[in-house]
């Protein structure tokens, strides 16, 4: 029997390629290019649409743990990741053509793969994936609500600008990784630095620009939220709404100047907006963290006060979407398929993993258990002492009232069992060393056969 995979974003790709691995038959269902969507610009599987960073490689951040075991879970999609790496200090920052390139040309090699370009309207019969993504389409969508008896939610999320390098004013930014004294002219980040007057020009013009009315496709499906409501999720907030929380809010988020020292002054800026190198070229850059719903032409004109980008060129301007997800802890088991339909499994930020890794994470568990159920196996349940355990275990068993997509975090793990208190460095090493160990100790019993 045929294994029906629905979307080809990340966690699909993921999902399609273990259950591939495990000798089951998919077919990989994915409408673009014949339907795009709101944020989408390409047809290519796996298209990073927001940052084109994976978040912390680091072994002691929560983001780099769960990378850590994708590794050892063997994991095609941060294979891809790691081929296609680009500069980025700590972080795993791709250039996103070669990483979907390179998922694509792999699935669509897989002698155990069909790629069929088709939209899927309609709830798939068991066994299936359900893997739609955030921009799951209006057709499929209106089949959930009724589906999941209107449990169905939604949020909005919003995309950050892409310049042109070229036409950055390096005379007035600096390169320097957060911390890292010792490389301050040799950082993988661009630093636009403000002084206090400055930051506060640049504030008061970011809070009264206007923005994009909420698209027309965003408004059709409620799922339950008021019209007029714009339901931003909490890690992923367009700039200009972060700013209307106080004059402080942004030197505490995406503008924090700890850490930076510009070498020109030998002292911390008052505040920073950080660039990141977007492609393997390093043509473009993308304004970290300032995801944006303001007017193209808004963008351009408070954008251009940032220092050093008073002549920048935009190759993409910022956005905003409507992102769907479900109510994971009333309608999932453990093993991501519905209580309802027994063989139907749920990944990605539609299951409720936030993040790429996350939504990698999910789609490599949702792979494996959907060829576990086909193949008559028991499913893949890891231990809650791994990132990727712990997000499931989250994701499935959380308070449904409050309950958003979830990223990794140290807090989703076990507390140590020692008596005496960790440090915060100290406790992060062990989470980190426990939960490799225990995975390891979990793939020799139960994926080694």
């Amino acid at each position: 029997m045929k294994l029906n995979v629905i979307g080809g974003g990340l966690a699909g790709c993921e999902a399609a390629w273990q259950a591939a691995e495990l000798g089951v038959e998919v077919a990989l269902h994915e409408m673009r290019p014949i339907l795009s969507t709101g944020a989408h610009r390409t047809g290519k599987l796996a298209e990073l649409v927001c940052s084109n960073s994976l978040g912390s490689d680091l072994p002691n951040r929560a983001s780099g743990l769960l990378k850590a075991e994708l590794r050892q879970l063997r994991s095609l999609l941060i294979d891809c990741a790691d081929a296609s790496a680009i500069p980025a200090g700590g972080a795993l920052a791709v250039d996103r053509e070669l990483f979907s390139d390179c998922v694509e040309d792999k699935l669509a090699s897989h002698p155990k793969i069909a790629i069929l370009r088709q939209e899927i309207q309609a709830i798939p019969l068991s066994p299936a994936i359900l893997a739609t993504g955030p921009l799951t389409s209006q057709n499929l969508s209106e089949k959930l609500l009724t589906f999941t008896d209107h449990e169905h939610l939604f949020f909005y999320d919003a995309i950050a600008p892409v310049i042109e390098y070229d036409s950055i004013n390096l005379e007035v930014t600096f390169r320097a990784d957060r911390y890292d004294y010792d490389k301050i002219n040799e950082g993988d980040y661009i630093n636009c630095p403000f002084d206090k007057e400055s930051y506060h020009e640049f504030l008061k013009a970011l809070i009264q620009a206007e923005r994009i009315p909420r698209h027309t496709f965003e408004s059709e499906i409620d799922g339950g939220v008021d019209a007029g409501t714009e339901a931003y999720f909490q890690r992923c907030q367009p700039i200009e709404v972060l700013a209307q929380k106080g004059e402080r809010a942004l030197l505490f988020g995406p503008m924090r100047p700890v850490g930076l020292i510009d070498p020109r002054t030998g002292r911390r800026p008052y505040a920073v907006v950080q660039l990141r190198q977007d492609t393997l070229a390093g043509d473009l850059y993308n304004l970290v963290g300032f995801q944006t719903n303001l007017t193209h032409a808004e963008q351009a004109r408070v954008f251009r006060m940032i220092p050093g980008l008073e002549s920048v060129k935009f190759q993409r301007f910022g956005q905003m979407h409507r992102n769907t997800y479900l109510a994971a802890p009333k309608l999932l088991d453990n093993t991501l398929a519905f209580h309802k339909q027994p063989g139907l499994f749920v990944a990605g930020q539609l299951a409720g993993t936030e993040g790429y890794a996350g939504n990698i994470a999910s789609g490599l568990v949702a792979g494996i258990n959907a060829a576990h159920y086909l193949l008559g196996k028991p499913p893949l349940q890891l231990p809650v002492t791994t990132m990727t355990g712990a997000l499931i275990h989250y994701i499935t068993h959380a308070d449904t009232k409050s309950f958003q997509p979830m990223k990794a975090m140290f807090g989703l793990l076990p507390e140590p069992g020692q008596t005496q208190r960790l440090k915060k460095i100290e406790r992060h090493k062990y989470y980190a060393e426990r939960a490799l160990t225990e995975l390891n100790n979990y793939i020799i019993r139960h994926l080694s056969a």
